[in-house]
């Protein structure tokens, strides 16, 4: 039998402070209570629908430096969004940061959020 996804963790320097900028783009409840996790100073969670994430303190955090291959991304995260421009704004508006604008054309745009973890906007501009 296949594993089931519980959660998806980020490290970052603050937890709560990324939960928060999470929950701006994506809804859902920071810190909910939940048997499987604790939450505390150096764990926060992000309960979205289904889907939980985990914001785990990394004391000496190095950020990815997307798109340099020295400092790799790790992993990221791809968020289909009815309105590429709102979106847009409200993840500058929340601490992130854009990374690469879409000049192509290409249906997407590379952030990074406050902690410097690379995630996708995708939709229509």
């Amino acid at each position: 039998m296949p594993a089931t996804l519980q959660c998806i963790v980020l490290d970052c320097p603050e937890p709560l402070v990324l939960a928060r900028f999470y929950q701006a783009l994506l809804g859902g409840e920071v810190d909910r209570p939940d048997p499987r996790w604790r939450v505390d100073d150096d764990w926060s969670t992000l309960h979205v629908n289904e889907l939980v994430l985990g914001f785990q303190r990394a004391y000496g955090h190095q950020p990815p430096r997307w798109p340099d291959p020295a400092f790799p991304q790790q992993f990221h995260l791809d968020f289909e969004v009815d309105d590429l421009r709102e979106s847009h704004h409200q993840v500058l508006a929340n601490g992130g940061r854009l990374l690469d604008p879409d000049l192509g054309g290409r249906g997407w745009r590379v952030y990074a959020d406050p902690a410097g973890h690379p995630f996708c906007l995708l939709g229509d501009y």
